[in-house]
This record gives C-alpha cells, sequence and structure tokens, in this order.
C-alpha cells in the first residue's frame, strides 16, 4: 500500500481472521500498528448482511452492535454491509423482511457517527440497480457501495446502474469483470470503469483487485499459460500492483 500511495484501509481481515470476528484488544492492536505506519481505516470490510434471509437474526444483529465498537475502536467512519441473500426468484418475497432488518441495523447506528453502506453483491436482495434503488429510496441514510464487477456479474448494465444510484453513492469499488463475470483490472472488462470515474465526484475508491492468482503461473509455458488467463497472477502482491497499475492508467 506505501508504495503505491495509497492511505486508507478498508479492513477485511487481519491475521486470517475476519474483522466481525476480532476481539477489541487485536482492533486496538491493529489501530496502533497501522497509525505507526500512517495509515488509517475507510470502511470496515464487514459480513454484515451477508447470510440468508430466513437465517436467525438476532445473534447477527448482535455480531453487528459489536462491529460498531470495533469501528470505534479502528476509527473507521463507515461500515459495508449487505442486505441478505434471497432464494432465486423471490426477492420480491422477501422484501419485508429486508427493510425490517436494515432498519435494525440503521437503528442500533444511530448516534454512533459511523455510515452504513450498502454494497451490490450477486445473490442478496439488492443484487440489481433497480433493488438498490429501493433500499436508498426507503433509508436514506443508508448510502451506497458501487461495486461494477458485482453489477457485470448479475447481467446489470453498469451504466445504467449509474444513472439509478449516483446519487446514493458514497464510495467504489474497482473492480472489473468480464461478460463471464471473471474479474480482470480495472478497464480490462465490460464494467465502464473509465466511464464512471469521469462522472465520480467521491472523494475515495477502494481498490479492491480480487483478481486470479496462482503460484505455479511462471512455471507454466505455452498452452497451459493461456488456459490459466491473460489476468492471472504469480502472487496476491503481483495482482495487487497490476491493480493499481490499471486504475491510474484508467485515471490518465
Amino acid at each position: 500500500m506505501k508504495e503505491n500511495q495509497i492511505p486508507y484501509l478498508e479492513i477485511r481481515g487481519v491475521d486470517g481472521v475476519n474483522i466481525a470476528d476480532l476481539t477489541k484488544e487485536k482492533a486496538r492492536e491493529i489501530r496502533q500498528r497501522l497509525d505507526a505506519e500512517g495509515f488509517s481505516v475507510w470502511s470496515l470490510g464487514s459480513p454484515y448482511g451477508k447470510i440468508s434471509i430466513t437465517e436467525d437474526f438476532a445473534p447477527h444483529l448482535d455480531l453487528f452492535k459489536r462491529g460498531l465498537e470495533l469501528a470505534d475502536i479502528l476509527n473507521a467512519k463507515h461500515i459495508r454491509l449487505f442486505s441478505f441473500y434471497v432464494p432465486a426468484g423471490e426477492a420480491s418475497a422477501y422484501r419485508n423482511a429486508v427493510m425490517e432488518r436494515l432498519f435494525a441495523f440503521l437503528d442500533a447506528a444511530a448516534g454512533s457517527g459511523i455510515l452504513l453502506c450498502h454494497e451490490n453483491e450477486k445473490g442478496i436482495y439488492g443484487d440489481t440497480a433497480p433493488r438498490c434503488a429501493e433500499i436508498h429510496r426507503e433509508f436514506p441514510d443508508i448510502r451506497a457501495v458501487f461495486d461494477p464487477a458485482n453489477f457485470v456479474q448479475c447481467g446489470q448494465d453498469t451504466k445504467e446502474a449509474w444513472e439509478l444510484l449516483s446519487p446514493y453513492v458514497e464510495y467504489m469499488h474497482i473492480k472489473d469483470a468480464l461478460a463471464d463475470g471473471f474479474v480482470v483490472p480495472a478497464g480490462k472488462g465490460i464494467g465502464n470503469i473509465p466511464f464512471l470515474l469521469s462522472n465520480y465526484r467521491g472523494k475515495v475508491l477502494t481498490l479492491e483487485p480480487h483478481l486470479s492468482v496462482f503460484s505455479g503461473f511462471e512455471k507454466l509455458e505455452g498452452e497451459q499459460a493461456s488456459k490459466m488467463g491473460k489476468y492471472t497472477y504469480p502472487s496476491s502482491r503481483a495482482a495487487f500492483d497490476a491493480a493499481a497499475e490499471a486504475l491510474r492508467e484508467c485515471i490518465k
């Protein structure tokens, strides 16, 4: 991150532990480590709302309330969340249940100074732009995390999504994908990243590579290498650098 001049972190997990499962003591240790290196936590990249709508919600809500405490320790002013997995083709039947649970998140966060941000994710209620717009119209205090690749994977045109959701966008994930859903560096897929950047007025972008990593890639030759794909990398570090460079090229 330092070498790529990235000062903020949308924290997902540390030392193999998901952010939602950290102890308060571990969170304080992480804060000290980040402060010492000059980094700040922009958002908790949490899994809140990433459960089935039919699962018991009470334990999950308790987990979210604990997450508010972790966000405070880490000085994060945003929490990313989701709108629950719903059975395929039955989203409308679960609309009220989804809205009730999102309201419970909002109610728990009231007065905390932490902004809740909904990310479009394949398979959840808010995976298409129209249903995301429903959420934001119902709850204007929930802002949007706009993820182009996730929309591509749902068959949602990202320009159409932007027209609907741009008034609600708090920040954007930089992740692109091909028509088959394979994630590629920014500008290499059909997510219209240059168009989105040219219209984006926010202050923060989250570089979310999710690129394919295969540790033995450099040993492959010829047909083997071509089968692994053009955008496959020998290490997570190489993938991260490639993602950062692709974003810089898009910005140019």
